[in-house]
């Protein structure tokens, strides 16, 4: 019998991002900008959109949603920073999208469609996401994006509203 192991040292835990199936670093700063001009335009979208609300209910909600989509944005940029990047500037073309839709109700049923939009983004990035604290941030901002598309979806059936 040989003193020899069966199989050599595995060194996977040494192997890169890119290597073990993460994204890369220049994959998940494009992500997170590409997350933070959206968060950006939601915020905007919402704290207008609570400015034209057409009942207190309404308004609360925009209110609770432009507050969240602000601290996603707060956190992306903090998260960038964190990676040696650039936080972008911009807003995405969400913003002007939106308010191109006059109707209060209709306005929110697109934003709630933007929120989506950002649970997929999400849930696709969170399996390649390596690093423990972003990705504890990203699971919470996924969390917390359904739990506004769930009290959005609730106001619309309340009001009556049909797309």
């Amino acid at each position: 019998m040989s003193d020899e192991p069966a199989s050599p040292v595995c060194y996977a835990a040494d192997g890169g991002d890119a290597y073990m199936g993460y994204a890369a670093r220049d994959e998940i700063v494009a992500a997170l900008n590409e997350l933070l001009e959206a968060e950006r335009a939601g915020a905007r979208v919402a704290l207008a959109s609570a400015r034209a609300a057409e009942d207190a209910r309404q308004g609360a909600l925009m209110t609770m949603i432009r507050a969240d989509e602000a601290r996603w944005c707060a956190m992306l940029s903090r998260q960038l920073k964190r990676l040696d990047a650039t936080p972008s500037r911009r807003t995405g073309a969400f913003h002007g999208k939106a308010m191109a839709i006059a109707r209060p109700l209709e306005r929110l049923a697109f934003l709630n469609r933007g929120q989506a939009w950002v649970v997929r983004k999400l849930e696709a990035l969170l399996p390649r996401v390596r690093d423990e604290t972003l990705h504890r941030d990203l699971k919470a901002m996924l969390h917390s994006h359904r739990t506004n598309i769930a009290e959005a979806e609730d106001l619309l059936a309340a009001s009556g509203y049909a797309p």
